[in-house]
């Protein structure tokens, strides 16, 4: 288990051993785990995200994570 990202808005965290990846929306507070070709996707999506400037990241994190909002499904329990 590998923390990708953890922000007030996203929570990303990687299984490479299964190749996969949980993504955790705080503002639903929904989530999802994605693998396989969806979960590559998501990792080269995120990192072009990450990449870009600073001040606009916000709004494109925004725009990235609704195309996942689909198959944000499981409510996200916080212990």
């Amino acid at each position: 288990m590998q923390i990708v990202f953890n922000n007030p808005v996203l929570y990303v965290v990687s299984y490479p051993s299964v190749d996969s990846i949980e993504v955790i929306d705080k503002r639903l507070g929904r989530g999802t785990l994605l693998s396989g070709d969806t979960a590559a996707r998501f990792r080269v999506e995120l990192a072009s995200v990450l990449e870009g400037e600073e001040d606009e990241r916000d709004a494109d994190l925004d725009i990235f994570l609704d195309q996942f909002d689909a198959l944000m499904t499981q409510p996200a329990i916080y212990q």
